[in-house]
């Protein structure tokens, strides 16, 4: 008996000292997948290893200087996990490190990441990362598959909502319509990435069977010239990397995605046009799809954390000196963020949330003016259901309504 204790002491330690990073925080009876796996891979031991003798206290650092320099360099480092060149998140994230950066003070490392589903991943379980960028209709997606464990909106916390993603759907010349794939291969890009969870959500919604393969966007190109498969999906902020440097070829084509009534819920309606894409779409011959909407997502830190901390500050920066994404160079997709937008399902980072309200009791001005202007906007949108303007698709919908509100300034 006394063996067996031993043993499970010595288990549960090396559990505390190597499990994953945010496990901790969670709610009690919260399932833990990737613990209980290395759980279940943990060697039996037939004996206890001897404990280790006490060790001495250890005395003061040989390295005093050093060990200032590491401290520094650690004490306000923010993270935050992006994507690769295909689309727009790394572009994003540099950004926001170029914006922000301030050294000791505040440094914030932008990471190169697998895209939406995997960042929402390494957000929960991978250590040293404290946020990243991901889509709107992701909690719904894991909370579908349960494969990142229950209660995730417990578990997340979003920054802010940042600007809309636009599926790009590119095909064979002989496909017209997304019905056209039915039982055909079509490249749902890297496996973990944003476009492969929410092109999954989108063709089961419409109904469309496919067979689903993944690779890189440039692989997926030539794949199509070769006939292998029938189209590639990329959902990405316009004008995405991968597109922009596609040249005009006769092999395949942009095709149309409709705003049908199954897809009100989550998506927006948006349209390609030729600024987006001068070599693959005519300037009179706009290409309509949908968007889903990019999330600056945390961790729901607990606020006594200096994980916490660290968030709190990079939040205060964010907000602080939004005004400086709008300028050039910065990405054109800075110009549809609207930082008091909400997200419904999603509940906002504390600090974000505080900031949000003080700026709220302090607004006046021409809200009658922005409220009529908005219903304009949404008189012009397609909705025979109805359900699009409903009250919680309407924060949602501003960002879109801010392209349109700007674009009528711009014609008078």
């Amino acid at each position: 008996m006394r063996l067996i204790s031993m043993a499970t002491a010595m288990l549960v330690c090396s559990l505390s000292a190597g499990g994953i990073a945010h496990s901790q925080t969670l709610p009690p009876g919260e399932a833990r997948p990737f613990e209980l796996a290395q759980n279940a891979a943990q060697p039996r031991l037939a004996q206890p290893r001897p404990a280790a003798p006490p060790q001495a206290s250890p005395g003061p650092s040989p390295n005093p200087q050093r060990d200032e320099f590491v401290n520094r360099l650690n004490a306000n480092t923010v993270t935050v996990v992006s994507g690769n060149p295909n689309g727009t998140y790394l572009t994003i994230a540099y950004d926001i490190s170029a914006v922000l950066d301030e050294g000791d003070n505040l440094r914030v490392l932008p990471v190169v990441g697998k895209g939406g589903s995997q960042n929402v991943k390494d957000i929960l379980y991978l250590r040293g990362v404290d946020m990243g960028i991901t889509q709107s209709n992701i909690l719904r997606y894991f909370n579908e598959t349960g494969e990142v464990g229950r209660n995730i909106e417990g578990r997340l916390r979003y920054v802010a909502r940042l600007f809309n993603e636009e599926m790009h759907v590119l095909a064979k010349p002989e496909i017209n319509t997304l019905q056209d794939l039915r039982g055909k291969k079509v490249n749902f890009s890297d496996v973990g990435s944003g476009t492969q969870t929410t092109t999954r959500l989108i063709f089961k919604d419409l109904k469309i069977p496919v067979q689903e393969v993944n690779m890189g966007q440039a692989d997926a190109f030539e794949a199509i010239k070769r006939g292998e498969i029938d189209a590639t999906i990329l959902i990405a902020g316009k004008p995405a990397g991968a597109f922009t440097r596609l040249k005009a070829d006769p092999a395949f084509k942009i095709i149309p995605v409709p705003y049908t009534q199954e897809l009100y819920e989550y998506y927006l309606p948006t349209t390609l046009t030729h600024e987006d894409y001068p070599q693959l779409i005519g300037k009179d011959a706009p290409v309509s799809t949908i968007a889903v909407s990019a999330v600056l997502a945390v961790f729901n830190w607990p606020a006594n954390t200096d994980r916490y901390r660290r968030v709190q500050q990079f939040t205060e920066a964010f907000f602080k000196n939004f005004d400086q994404f709008l300028k050039s160079p910065r990405h054109p997709k800075w110009k549809e963020v609207n930082l008091a937008a909400e997200l419904p399902g999603w509940t906002r980072f504390p600090a974000a949330q505080e900031i949000l309200d003080r700026e709220k009791t302090g607004s006046t001005g021409n809200d009658a003016q922005i409220r009529q202007a908005f219903e304009q906007f949404i008189a012009k949108l397609p909705d025979p259901g109805g359900q699009a303007t409903s009250q919680a698709r309407r924060d949602e919908l501003f960002a879109r309504f801010l392209e349109w509100h700007k674009s009528q300034k711009t014609a008078r």
